[in-house]
């Protein structure tokens, strides 16, 4: 068996707030980019990484979502506890000052963990939280 991790989903409220992070803040390339509104679908990936990429998605787009979860979602959204990634980076330093340079949350600035990684967080625009490990 063969298998990698292709794309992974991080929900977005509003597609230019987190297109802007995304792109400017982080340096991702926007790969795709369909729909209209907030209902827009926006592949973004780190250059030289075709292969591995981030699907900004609207949260309530499935027809089948019932009204208390679209209520469940939006409340964990608001609270940032819906989403998250892991990113990573050879200078945590470097990259966390370029994200930062921009309005941005900050969570955690780098902190050496006492699980021996090295790390720093963010929140985009819709809450989802971006943390970054140094790849030592």
């Amino acid at each position: 068996m063969d298998i990698t991790i292709h794309t992974s989903v991080l929900p977005h409220e509003d597609p230019e707030a987190s297109l802007a992070f995304y792109r400017d803040r982080l340096g991702f390339e926007v790969r795709q980019d369909v729909g209209k509104g907030t209902m827009r679908w926006i592949t973004v990936g780190p250059p030289g990484q075709p292969d591995t990429s981030i699907l900004l998605a609207p949260p309530f787009a499935d027809p089948g979502i019932t009204e208390d979860e679209r209520r469940t979602v939006a409340e964990m959204m608001a609270k940032g506890t819906y989403g998250w990634i892991l990113l990573a980076t050879k200078d945590l330093d470097s990259t966390f000052e370029q994200v930062q340079a921009g309005d941005v949350e900050v969570v955690q600035e780098p902190t050496e963990q006492p699980y021996g990684v090295r790390d720093c967080a963010f929140r985009d625009p819709a809450g989802n939280m971006v943390r970054i490990q140094e790849v030592r």
